[in-house]
């Protein structure tokens, strides 16, 4: 499964080798032991590239899945063992600034409160570190993350606004759309890496946190449509506008659905009754 996932993932055998430190031949060998073990054909071969069939665009979601689950057992067994019980807590670095605050003052009040390690990640990424059990809950925002899989309670919901650099045409206006936004500013949107860490293609460019997506809007060189909790961070040299038909932002407090960890479960009561 592991080589399937390096192997759809570069669609190159020769890339997914390098990826996984072995020689191609085995490598090549091993998808077609898969093939024939399967009964499908999971790779269209073309003489310069391959591509994913139907069948092996199924098993890359699937594989995906169940590498995670392995991942996740191997590192939630392991803290169990640990002498000091605790939880993980990933979130969205510079997101929900505030809310993790209040949210960590109110858990530390409870009765038999354990230590809270917060892990700040990027995009992407605390939903990752749940899936793959190195983080016990996580704080989500929809409809940027995907929290299907996962138990989960509704913290916050806000609207958004675009970050414009100071001094801009459209910094005095009362509001903007999203179509507005894509056809009269005249700065890109950011890119942002997805799950694999790689870039959508696109004009804009490519930004790994808010600190630096804020230093570029700065700049003049992008804006940005972002939950409207983040212009606590902003500075004199950004502007901000209502975006009133962008899609609302809901902070989630997720965790596993099998979890049985009464540090977790103390953590979201605390954190829906707050």
């Amino acid at each position: 499964m592991r080589y399937f996932v390096a192997v759809a993932e570069e669609l190159h055998f020769g890339r997914a080798a390098q990826r996984l430190a072995m020689a191609q031949p085995p490598l090549s060998r091993a998808i077609q032991q898969l093939e024939r073990r399967l009964g499908v054909v999971l790779l269209h071969r073309f003489p310069r590239a391959i591509a994913l069939t139907e069948a092996g665009a199924v098993l890359l979601r699937e594989a995906r899945t169940a590498l995670d689950a392995v991942q996740a057992a191997e590192h939630r067994t392991r803290r169990a063992a640990a002498d000091q019980p605790g939880v993980v807590l990933a979130v969205k670095a510079g997101a929900s600034r505030e809310l993790l605050s209040e949210l960590l003052r109110a858990y530390a009040a409870e009765p038999g409160a354990v230590a809270v390690e917060v892990m700040l990640c990027g995009p992407g990424e605390p939903e990752s570190l749940l899936r793959t059990g190195r983080a016990d809950i996580a704080l989500l925002h929809r409809p940027y993350d995907t929290t299907a899989g996962f138990d989960t309670e509704d913290l916050h919901t806000e609207q958004q606004i675009v970050v414009l650099p100071a001094g801009h045409p459209l910094a005095d206006r009362a509001h903007l759309s999203l179509t507005e936004i894509n056809t009269r500013t005249d700065l890109p949107l950011p890119r942002w890496p997805g799950r694999d860490g790689s870039y959508p293609d696109g004009p804009g460019p490519r930004v790994r946190d808010h600190t630096q997506l804020f230093q570029l809007i700065a700049l003049g060189l992008a804006c940005a449509v972002v939950p409207e909790s983040l212009r606590t961070q902003l500075r004199d040299d950004h502007a901000i506008v209502p975006v009133p038909d962008a899609p609302a932002v809901t902070t989630v407090i997720a965790w596993p659905p099998h979890s049985r960890s009464q540090a977790v479960a103390h953590f979201v009561r605390a954190a829906t009754r707050r």
